[in-house]
């Protein structure tokens, strides 16, 4: 019976649907605010690729510092950043890699500071621009 009901409650309402105006109006405001927002969502990969980095290379800075208080140096080239997570004392879980999945490079004695760790960009070669630039602590100081 209720279903009954229910039907015939819509069968006798009128049902108003929208005008091809109001449509189109609100087409053009949604295009109108996405023409604002898509640009800068767009550019915010490369941002957050650029802050990992940045934070990859602090967090390693300070597994390098506490092993330089125990150790009285930081390991050598050879020994590497593995040695902040495979020590019996672990300064680090775990080295992280570059957002391409790539190994930081290090450097000791560094040739821009004490030492030098840093990443290839995205192409992994020396040199490049935007996301193929390289990155390393003595440029992200700022």
């Amino acid at each position: 019976m209720k279903t009954i009901n229910f039907l015939i409650y819509f069968k006798n309402r009128k049902l108003d649907g929208f005008s091809l105006l109001e449509l189109l109006v609100v087409i053009a405001i949604i295009g109108i605010v996405l023409s604002f927002i898509v640009p800068n969502v767009i550019n915010r990969p490369s941002e957050a690729r650029k802050t990992k980095i940045v934070n990859d290379i602090m967090v390693l800075e300070s597994a390098l510092e506490l092993y330089k208080l125990d150790n009285g140096d930081y390991p050598s080239e050879d020994i590497g950043l593995e040695i902040l997570a495979n020590d019996q004392k672990k300064y680090i879980n775990g080295i992280p890699n570059d957002p391409w999945g790539i190994r930081y490079r290090y450097r000791y004695p560094g040739k821009f500071r004490n030492f030098d760790i840093w990443t290839l960009g995205a192409d992994n070669s020396e040199g490049g621009l935007d996301e193929n630039s390289d990155i390393g602590n003595w440029s992200t100081k700022e």
